[in-house]
């Protein structure tokens, strides 16, 4: 096993055409998680991945599962809890760059998620952990596991990957902005962005991001710039990496979980950092050019094509 992770999938559900949702007839229905994206990402390249859930026992669950095993992601340890729902989502969409994210998660079967849910034998099977900033704040149990899994990992040297992936929505009190930094503190790489990094630390500064999260405890940061690239500091080396130029941007959600699966993947198949964090900038700008969370997440083959000609499309 490549890279295991824990969290919430849901369902989205997004209107045909814009304007407010009370308006709306028609809607699409997407299975969309950040953990699952990155997941579903990884194993497109060729990697093994694995994904520690619960989802209910409903028809979206069904889809959740179906989905996401169908791309080639390990859903053993998947269960469907009888007792809570599928969280599910929506998406208004006013403008072209404007859209209201409505979530319908609280009591869902993910934010169940508990200690006994997770395998230790399973766990230690892996290269990366891959975590997220939104898992542990789910729920006391969900903060529990998440924390029960960093030391699974630790005790058999998997090594600790941690993005923010911050949603406000779920931060309500000043001490969970605390239980951030202490994963940040307890990760061998740190994937924040640089609005992270201004909520987080009061700066959007990328080296003076990476050198906050360097002083709580990891040992690499990479920050996302969006159209700018990236910035990364290791306690060894630093620099930035220029980003992909695309046409158009048609959907930047899913982004920066494209670009975690390009570094994970970068670093599993033994690159420098600085071009591990180059495959993580082209499948970022690559996934920018589709709609949806995982449609746009390119094989190896294509992303190989892109970085070499900036071209998507086989001629």
């Amino acid at each position: 096993m490549d890279v295991v992770s824990i969290g919430e999938t849901m369902v989205l559900f997004a209107p045909k055409e814009d304007g407010q949702l009370r308006y709306a007839s028609n809607f699409s229905a997407r299975v969309a998680g950040a953990e699952t994206n990155t997941l579903i990402g990884l194993a497109k390249l060729g990697h093994k991945t694995g994904w520690i859930s619960r989802v209910g026992a409903d028809e979206l669950g069904a889809k959740i599962i179906q989905s996401v095993r169908g791309e080639g992601v390990d859903t053993t340890y998947v269960t469907m809890d009888e007792q809570a729902p599928t969280g599910l989502f929506l998406k208004e969409q006013m403008t072209a760059k404007t859209a209201n994210i409505l979530y319908y998660r609280k009591g869902s079967a993910a934010s169940r998620l508990e200690s006994a849910d997770i395998d230790e034998d399973y766990v230690k099977k892996a290269k990366f952990l891959y975590l997220t900033g939104i898992t542990p704040l789910l729920s006391k149990s969900c903060e529990q596991a998440t924390f029960v899994l960093v030391e699974m990992a630790k005790k058999h040297h998997v090594k600790i990957v941690f993005d923010p992936n911050i949603r406000k929505k779920l931060l309500t009190e000043e001490k969970q902005k605390r239980l951030l930094e202490r994963l940040i503190g307890m990760a061998d790489i740190v994937l924040p962005g640089s609005g992270e990094g201004r909520y987080l630390f009061g700066t959007n500064n990328s080296e003076e991001i990476a050198d906050r999260c360097l002083h709580l405890g990891a040992r690499l940061t990479v920050v996302k710039l969006g159209e700018k690239g990236a910035y990364y500091k290791s306690t060894e080396q630093s620099g930035y990496v220029a980003p992909f130029p695309v046409k158009e941007v048609v959907d930047p959600i899913g982004a920066g979980d494209g670009f975690a699966a390009g570094v994970l993947s970068g670093l599993l198949d033994g690159l420098a950092i600085e071009e591990a964090v180059g495959r993580g900038c082209a499948i970022g700008a690559f996934v920018t050019q589709v709609h949806g969370d995982i449609e746009g997440l390119p094989s190896r083959q294509t992303l190989h094509a892109f970085q070499q000609n900036g071209e998507d499309v086989n001629r």
